[in-house]
C-alpha cells in the first residue's frame, strides 16, 4: 500500500507539473518534444559562425551527405521526420536558414534568394562539406536551385520539393501574394488555422497552447516576415529558379504534391521543360498532401529521395 501511495503521489506531482507547464510555459513542452524527436532521428544540434551569421543546424548519420533547406516562415524542424527516415543511410544536415529559427538575423539585411545563396556558400565552406545532394523545399528550393546553378562544383544531385521560383499557373495564393496580402501572418487561433490550411491538406492537430506559442512568435517576427515576403514578390525572385534551369547539369528530382495550394502543380511542368542540360531528370507526384510532403508524407518522400540519391 505504501508503494501504491508513493506511485500515486508521483503521478499526481507529474500531472500538476505537466498541466502547469502546458498552461503557463507551453514552450518548455514544445522544446522537450523537439529534443525527443531529434533523439529519434539520431541528430544533434550544432552551430557555426560564418561572417556576421551564426548558423544553427541539425546533423547526424553516415553516408552520402544530404543538405536540406526549409521554406518561408519555417525552420530546420520541418525536416525532423525526414531525418529520422534518412539518417540510417545518409549523413544529414538541416540548418535554420539565416534570418529564420535560431540562426542570426541582421536588422536591415536582405534575405532574398540571392542573398541566401551567398550565405549558403559560406556555410558550405565553413563545414568543409563534400559534393552533396542538395534538397530544398518551397523557398528553400529556389535557394537550392540557384545555388546549384552558380556553384555546380558542390552539388552532385538536386532535389526540389514543391519549389518556389518557377513559372506556375495562377491560383488563389498567388493572387493574394501579388495583391500584397501576406497569408503567412496570424494573430489568433482562427487566423492560425487559415494560414496553416494553405500548406497542409488536413488541419494541424496541435494543442491550443502550442498554437499560442507559434502565434506569439509570428507576431514577434512580423516585420521580418512581411519584409522578406515583399522581397520575394519581385520577378527576379519568384522566377529566380526558372531563369537558371538551363544552367543545371546535374541530375534533378522534382517532387510535388498534386494538390499544392501554394505552388501550383503546373510548376513541375515548367521544371521538366526548362531542364535542357540536366544529366538526368526525375519527377514524382504525391497525393493526399498539400504543400508539405516532407511533413505530411514523410515515408514516401524519404523513399523517393533515397531512390534518387542512390541511383546516381
Amino acid at each position: 500500500m505504501r508503494r501504491l501511495k508513493f506511485l500515486g503521489f508521483v503521478a499526481l506531482v507529474l500531472a500538476v507539473v505537466l498541466g502547469g507547464s502546458y498552461l503557463f510555459a507551453p514552450q518548455w513542452l514544445m522544446s522537450a518534444e523537439i529534443k525527443r524527436e531529434a533523439m529519434s532521428a539520431h541528430v544533434d544540434k550544432h552551430s557555426v559562425q560564418v561572417g556576421d551569421t551564426t548558423w544553427v543546424y541539425y546533423e547526424g548519420g553516415e553516408g552520402p551527405t544530404l543538405l536540406m533547406l526549409h521554406g518561408f516562415a519555417a525552420s530546420k524542424e520541418v525536416w525532423m521526420k525526414q531525418m529520422e527516415q534518412l539518417s540510417p543511410h545518409f549523413h544529414v544536415i538541416a540548418p535554420d536558414l539565416p534570418g529564420w529559427g535560431e540562426s542570426t538575423r541582421v536588422d536591415g539585411a536582405s534575405y532574398n534568394i540571392d542573398a541566401q545563396v551567398s550565405r549558403l556558400q559560406g556555410f558550405m565552406e565553413a563545414l568543409h562539406l563534400p559534393k552533396l545532394v542538395l534538397i530544398g523545399h518551397s523557398m528553400g528550393g529556389a535557394i537550392a536551385g540557384t545555388y546549384a546553378a552558380e556553384h555546380p562544383e558542390h552539388v552532385a544531385e538536386l532535389v526540389l520539393i514543391d519549389s518556389f521560383g518557377l513559372k506556375a499557373n495562377e491560383n488563389d495564393f498567388s493572387r493574394l501574394a501579388k495583391s500584397g496580402t501576406n497569408p503567412f501572418v496570424f494573430d489568433n487561433r482562427e487566423q492560425f488555422a487559415k494560414a496553416t490550411a494553405w500548406a497542409f491538406a488536413k488541419p494541424l492537430d496541435l494543442p491550443g497552447r502550442f498554437q499560442d506559442v507559434l502565434i506569439a512568435r509570428n507576431q514577434k517576427d512580423r516585420a521580418f516576415i512581411d519584409h522578406t515576403f515583399n522581397e520575394l514578390r519581385e520577378p527576379s525572385q519568384y522566377l529566380s529558379l526558372q531563369n537558371r534551369l538551363d544552367q543545371l547539369q546535374m541530375p534533378v528530382l522534382g517532387l510535388w504534391c498534386h494538390d499544392d495550394k501554394i505552388i501550383d502543380i503546373s510548376a513541375l511542368d515548367s521544371l521538366r521543360n526548362g531542364l535542357k542540360n540536366a544529366s538526368a531528370i526525375s519527377t514524382s507526384m504525391l497525393t493526399g498532401c498539400n504543400h508539405m510532403p516532407n511533413v505530411e508524407k514523410p515515408e514516401e518522400t524519404a523513399r523517393i529521395i533515397t531512390g534518387f540519391a542512390l541511383s546516381h
